[in-house]
């Protein structure tokens, strides 16, 4: 990583988590258990990426990132919650996430689930505080948030995961599964970083493609680093998607070639920028730094 991307990202990060800070209820509030299992979760040390990359499309559609930081403060809790009700027993059924004990093993299963729920309805609240910026109303940021995180964006994603588990499926089975789980809500993230900006049709399609074919190779090298790497590497369970059969671009493609996936949806997402020119170096940048962690 660069030292400007380096840089960049550290403030972005310390700005979000003050953001974040500020939105939620103090951990005092009442009833505390609820607030303490949210703050728990939502400051377990994550990378932040899709609220990095609401700003960053912001400041490529030529904004600063002060109107930004609501959506992604939107999207993290959003996030949050789903890892969240990812790691229960009849979910994912995980120990372990950011290199911490999951919500449910500290709080009990009840509170973990109504920490998730409260963290769903807390996004949209804060979402709510977005400045409007012509041509867009409030409407539109919430059916952005709304579609790509509900039953025909990630939750559809999730159940047609779990559908899958134990079965065959072809590889165009698995790209929709991750299009709608994975990589819905990284559209989002920078499609809602778009428009804080106000920005073009055009700069939100390119946002768009750019978010589509990024999620995938995210969730690609996912796969590959599920099954290369320890937990202590991940900071969640290693091997966990081979162990419940889970579907998975190593499983199905083999891993030589699930690396060459990675590398054209990779090539795919960067040729989507082309639109922002030198204003797109950012997302460039966090693109690279996304899925060059890999293998």
């Amino acid at each position: 990583m660069n030292q400007g991307l380096k840089e960049w990202i550290k403030f972005a990060q310390e700005d979000v988590e003050k953001a974040l800070l500020k939105q939620l209820p103090l951990i005092t509030t009442q009833p505390t258990t609820i607030h303490k299992a949210m703050h728990y979760s939502v400051f377990a040390g994550g990378k932040r990426l899709r609220a990095l990359l609401c700003i960053a499309a912001a400041e490529a559609c030529g904004s600063d990132q002060n109107n930004a930081l609501f959506p992604a403060c939107a999207l993290e809790t959003l996030h949050t919650y789903s890892l969240i009700h990812d790691d229960l027993p009849c979910m994912d059924d995980d120990i372990l996430r950011r290199g911490k004990p999951t919500n449910h093993v500290i709080f009990g299963e009840g509170i973990a689930v109504l920490a998730g729920d409260a963290l769903l309805t807390e996004a949209f609240a804060i979402l709510l505080r977005t400045e409007e910026v012509a041509p867009y109303k409030s409407r539109d940021f919430f059916k952005v948030l709304s579609d790509a995180s509900g039953s025909q964006g990630m939750i559809g994603g999730q159940t047609l995961d779990i559908e899958a588990e134990g079965k065959i499926i072809s590889s165009e089975e698995l790209k929709q599964i991750h299009a709608l789980k994975t990589a819905a809500l990284l559209q989002a993230a920078l499609i809602l970083g778009g428009m804080s900006a106000g920005a073009s049709k055009q700069q939100i399609d390119a946002l768009g493609s750019f978010g589509k074919s990024l999620g995938l190779a995210y969730q690609v090298i996912d796969d590959i680093l599920d099954l290369t790497r320890s937990s202590s590497e991940l900071g969640k369970t290693a091997g966990k998607d081979e162990k419940v059969m889970k579907a998975t671009y190593p499983s199905i493609l083999g891993l030589e070639e699930a690396k060459s996936e990675a590398d054209t949806l990779t090539r795919q997402a960067l040729e989507s920028l082309g639109v922002f020119g030198e204003k797109g170096s950012r997302l460039k940048e966090i693109a690279d730094y996304m899925l060059l962690r890999k293998f």
